[in-house]
C-alpha cells in the first residue's frame, strides 16, 4: 500500500469511529510524547568529503564522518478506536515527528502507524484500562538542506528529499483512559514497536514510546 493510501485509511477510520459505538464507546484523540532508540554507531560522510553521503564509522581519523543520531525528541499523533462490544474493539494510530532533527549531514522525520485489536478488561464511567496489539509500519524520510544564492543579496535554504526507508512493525500498547468530563479524557500510554530491519537507521529493532493522548469519547462507558 502506498504512503498516501496508508494515511487515507487511517484518517477514514477517525471519521468513521463515531459510527462504531454499538456499546456507546468510541473516541478520537490527539497525542504528544516521545520515542526512544539508540544510535547504530555508524555515520555518513558530509558534503565536503570526496565520498559524500557514503556510510562511514565515526573516528578522529575521518573528519568528514558525521555520526548517526539516537531516536528521540517530540512526537505527535492521531488515534481513534471503536468498541464492538463493551470489552473488545478495533483501533489505529499514527505518530510522527513534527520537526526534522539532524541525521549526520542530513535531516530526517520518523513516523509509525498501526492498526490494532483493543481489549478493555476494565471499563466504567471514570476510567478505561486499554490494551492494544496489532501490526503496521515505520517510515523514515531523509532530506538534505541545500542553500542557493543569487549574487550575495539573496540566499535560500530548501530541504531536498533524498529518499525514505519503510519497515513492517508489530505493536503493543497499554494505557489508562481517565475521564475529566463525561466525554473528554486524558490517556497516558506506553507503546512497544518491533520494527523489522530498523537497525539500518538506528541501534535496535525495538522502539519504546510514551504518549499522552487527549481526546473525546462519543458515548458513555
Amino acid at each position: 500500500m502506498r504512503y498516501t493510501q496508508r494515511y487515507a485509511v487511517l484518517l477514514l477510520f477517525f471519521f468513521c469511529a463515531p459510527l462504531l459505538h454499538a456499546q456507546g464507546i468510541a473516541d478520537v484523540s490527539l497525542g504528544f510524547g516521545t520515542a526512544k532508540d539508540s544510535s547504530n554507531g555508524l555515520g555518513i560522510e558530509n558534503i565536503n568529503s570526496p565520498n559524500a553521503f557514503d556510510v562511514c564509522t565515526p573516528s578522529t581519523l575521518d573528519i568528514y564522518c558525521q555520526g548517526d543520531p539516537e531516536l528521540n525528541g517530540l512526537f505527535m499523533g492521531l488515534q481513534g478506536d471503536g468498541m464492538i462490544t463493551k470489552h473488545l474493539g478495533i483501533g489505529g494510530e499514527w505518530t510522527f515527528q513534527p520537526t526534522r532533527p539532524g541525521y549526520g549531514p542530513l535531516t530526517y522525520r520518523q513516523m509509525f502507524y498501526d492498526f490494532d485489536g483493543v481489549f478493555a478488561p476494565i471499563s466504567n464511567k471514570h476510567y478505561i484500562l486499554q490494551l492494544q496489539g496489532g501490526i503496521g509500519g515505520a517510515r523514515t524520510s531523509f532530506s538534505f538542506n541545500a542553500t542557493s544564492c543569487v549574487g550575495v543579496a539573496v540566499c535560500t535554504t530548501e530541504a531536498e528529499s533524498v529518499g525514505n526507508s519503510s519497515h513492517f512493525q508489530e505493536h503493543l500498547g497499554a494505557g489508562i483512559e481517565i475521564f475529566l468530563t463525561d466525554h473528554i479524557f486524558v490517556r497516558p500510554e506506553f507503546d512497544y514497536h518491533h520494527v523489522s530491519g530498523f537497525t539500518s537507521q538506528f541501534g535496535s529493532d525495538n522502539v519504546l514510546q510514551g504518549m499522552v493522548w487527549i481526546g473525546y469519547n462519543f458515548g458513555s462507558p
